[in-house]
């Protein structure tokens, strides 16, 4: 190969690496702005809810609120077995629908716990994320082993809460918010660099927005879930 060859290729590689670069930030950013959308909508819907005792009342007064409990996780379910069959604009559309239906189901927050509680942990909250997403989309340790662990984390979490539902341990409780911290501090980090590791540069438009809600989903209830764990620990009690 001459030397003028050699330097077409290499010019080649590199405006195609710089291309594939700029590509995935765009799709990052996409995938941050779908979250932080989602959570905005999902805290002025509980904000609104949950500083209204008529509202209250009226979801959580009633057999209401087992439909609004329940819901979020029938749309996360259904969200995840069903977004690589239907259009990027219904899944955008179900995406808006799950973080308000949550903000109902999160609504309570704001009766449980003092308002300066709740904004001082959802900046605990926000800063902490942060600093683990910028870990897990820079880092270069594979992040893949811990998969398993932080899923079977997960369910012991699901397993707890659903138990202690009828026990109403505090002990439990308290115990259940620590590993729930762990673990939704370690999916967070694991999250970003799967998200990142899916994103591929041959992707149509139509595909490359499903990658992004769908990524935004998966942060949004890392975000969620380390939130309601750390207020469980943090929060002061009205």
């Amino acid at each position: 190969m001459t030397s003028d060859s050699n330097n077409k290729y290499y010019h080649s590689a590199q405006a195609t690496a710089i291309q594939l670069d700029v590509g995935l930030r765009t799709y990052m950013l996409g995938v941050y702005n779908y979250m932080a959308a989602g959570l905005g909508l999902t805290g002025l819907i509980a904000y609104l809810v949950g500083t209204s005792p008529e509202l209250l009342r009226i979801i959580y007064g009633t057999p209401l609120a087992w439909i609004v409990m329940l819901a979020p996780l029938g749309f996360a379910l259904f969200f995840g077995f069903r977004i690589h069959k239907m259009q990027a604009s219904t899944a955008q559309i179900l995406f808006w629908a799950f973080a308000g239906v949550m903000g109902l189901s999160l609504s309570y927050i704001f009766a449980v716990y003092t308002a300066v509680s709740v904004a001082k942990v959802f900046f605990i909250t926000a800063a902490t994320f942060a600093a683990l997403s910028l870990y897990g989309y820079t880092t270069k340790k594979d992040l893949s082993g811990f998969g398993s662990f932080l899923f079977i984390g997960l369910i012991g979490i699901i397993i707890a809460s659903i138990v202690n539902i009828f026990l109403a341990s505090t002990a439990l409780q308290f115990a259940v918010s620590i590993v729930g911290v762990l673990i939704f501090a370690g999916l967070t980090a694991y999250d970003t660099q799967m998200i990142k590791e899916e994103y591929d540069g041959q992707d149509n438009n139509e595909m490359i927005k499903k990658k992004s809600i769908l990524g935004a989903l998966r942060l949004y209830l890392d975000f969620i879930n380390l939130f309601i764990s750390l207020l469980q620990i943090m929060g002061n009690r009205n």
